[in-house]
């Protein structure tokens, strides 16, 4: 999609149609597989993600291969010619922190001293990461509450497999200590493929205060609001009253055994 936005100068207005096409969703597994099946497999999910090609081969070294040859050539060596970048050391370093901060607010200020950019040029690169389908930026909701943080962000990858390709970490979960996280970004971006496949019109936001209250996805349709707190095992997430009180709507716990439900046609409702 870069590349054709790259290579056309034409204007298409009056006669255009976007559409996003997203690795795989579960929901698509789901015409050819039982959720039953579907869940023995989220694990392996979690850690290579789910591109068509990933699902296709056979084994985990296969698989780790696959998406760090792909992660060499379109996520830097593409990019890169592409938009006639330099540095190309940068760019991975932007890249690399952002897997690191999945699930937590990512400040733009950081970024640039830790790469040593400018503000300026970190956002051009953010941008252009959004606009190639590496990364997904969810913002901030306010709305009512000076305690509400506003100016914010966090950066979601739109699969978890080219995420840990980037730190080069594909150990089983039971390994690692960013289960949290990776569910997350699993999470958040099924969902965005649902409502997109579904043609809902949707913004997907997060909800933090200044003193630390706070929901991992809040998701406005049509004025009305759901709130979700992502946890992979802990149905027992506590809701922040504060939102229940302010915005009075519902807040589900997604985890692993409640997200087949969610994602079911028609049951992500507001």
């Amino acid at each position: 999609m870069l590349t054709l936005s790259q290579g056309s100068s034409e204007p298409l207005t009056g006669r255009s149609v976007e559409r996003r096409l997203f690795p795989i969703s579960l929901l698509e597994l789901r015409q050819e597989r039982e959720w039953a099946d579907i869940y023995r497999e989220i694990e392996a999910y979690l850690v290579f993600g789910l591109y068509p090609e990933v699902l296709g081969l056979g084994s985990a070294a296969e698989k780790a291969e696959y998406l760090v040859n792909l992660r060499n050539s379109y996520l830097f060596k593409d990019i890169l010619a592409l938009e006639q970048l330099r540095n190309s050391q940068k760019l991975q370093d932007i890249v690399r922190l952002l897997a690191f901060q999945v699930g937590n607010k990512v400040s733009l200020n950081e970024l640039a001293t830790q790469t040593a950019l400018s503000k300026n040029t970190v956002e051009r690169y953010l941008d252009l990461l959004e606009k190639a389908f590496i990364i997904k930026r969810v913002g901030a909701f306010s709305r009512n509450l000076r305690s509400e943080i506003r100016k914010s962000a966090k950066y979601y990858f739109y699969d978890v497999g080219v995420r840990n390709a980037v730190i080069n970490d594909f150990r089983p979960i039971q390994l690692r200590n960013d289960v949290g996280a990776l569910w997350e970004n699993f999470v958040v971006m099924e969902l965005l493929k649902k409502y997109e496949y579904e043609h809902r019109y949707a913004n997907f936001y997060f909800w933090r205060t200044y003193d630390q209250k706070e929901l991992d996805l809040v998701i406005e349709e049509n004025g009305a609001l759901s709130g979700y707190e992502i946890k992979l095992r802990d149905s027992a997430a506590k809701v922040p009253k504060l939102w229940l009180d302010t915005y009075k709507s519902e807040v589900r716990v997604i985890t692993k055994e409640a997200l087949p439900t969610l994602l079911e046609p028609s049951t992500v409702q507001v």
